[in-house]
């Protein structure tokens, strides 16, 4: 039996318990008793449905991804190690007193060999380490601007974007901003390009309406242009010193969007 035969497209949705499951549902993953390491893990966490399976057998299973799993995104993406199995009978679907106060995406971007524009990157590694609120998930997009602009239209609460943020000010300052762009900003667009405008206006050109969206920065001492002729893997000190400051710092920022950008029930 081929991989296709075994993940043949099920239902859009199943009834579990007299709840209706779909993908995106959210549930508490209750496998079997006996099962190998991967079950005994899982036991008890929340899961998000991220399709639902049907094989030759004509057996259903929900394809889930660990709510708090750092590399939820791999899952979401197919690759193996981040996405599991689970039979009908072995969640317990989740309703809305369950669902977390608002959904908010951390997206860490920047590039890694620009000396301190990986400043946003090396956040969300950090970030990711950690336990962090229901419904918040952390994703590192470096420079796949056009990944981030889809993403923004995702139906996010809010958006928390890590970036290194050039204002002036000493190397390491940190800045909260508001970022914005109006509907006739005439932000040239650019698939590559990490800028939160540039981002935003994208996203708005790809037919979304990013949420309300924050940028946790801060001043970089190595600012390059990607013309040198070497690579600068190394966050400056300034900068690597400003990382626990920027952990307790975005922290605060989404303490603050859950309790004020709570999704409508």
């Amino acid at each position: 039996m081929s991989w296709e035969e075994l993940e043949r497209r099920g239902p859009d949705a199943v009834v579990v318990g007299g709840t209706e499951v779909r993908r995106g549902s959210r549930v508490r993953l209750r496998p079997r008793a006996g099962g190998d390491i991967f079950d005994r893990a899982l036991a008890g966490r929340v899961g998000v449905v991220e399709s639902i399976e049907q094989d030759m057998d004509d057996a259903v299973h929900l394809v889930v991804v660990a709510e708090d799993d750092p590399g939820r995104d791999l899952g979401e993406r197919r690759q193996p190690g981040h996405r599991f199995f689970f039979a009908t009978d072995e969640v317990e679907p989740l309703g809305p007193a369950d669902a977390p106060a608002a959904r908010i995406l951390v997206a860490g971007v920047g590039n890694v060999f620009l000396g301190d524009d990986g400043f946003g990157v090396a956040l969300a590694g950090r970030l990711a380490a950690r336990e962090l609120p229901a419904g918040v998930k952390v994703v590192d997009y470096g420079i796949r601007g056009m990944d981030l602009a889809y993403a923004l239209g995702e139906g996010w609460d809010a958006v928390v974007l890590l970036d290194a943020t050039p204002r002036g000010r000493a190397p390491g300052t940190l800045y909260v901003i508001e970022a914005e762009v109006g509907e006739d900003a005439g932000v040239p667009i650019d698939a590559h390009g990490m800028d939160p405008v540039k981002v935003l206006a994208l996203a708005r050109a790809l037919g979304g309406s990013p949420p309300r969206t924050l940028v946790v920065g801060c001043e970089p001492q190595t600012r390059m242009t990607g013309d040198e002729d070497e690579v600068v893997a190394d966050l400056s000190e300034p900068v690597r010193a400003a990382l626990a400051e920027a952990e307790r710092l975005v922290g605060e920022v989404l303490k603050d969007l859950m309790t004020h950008e709570r999704s409508p029930s």
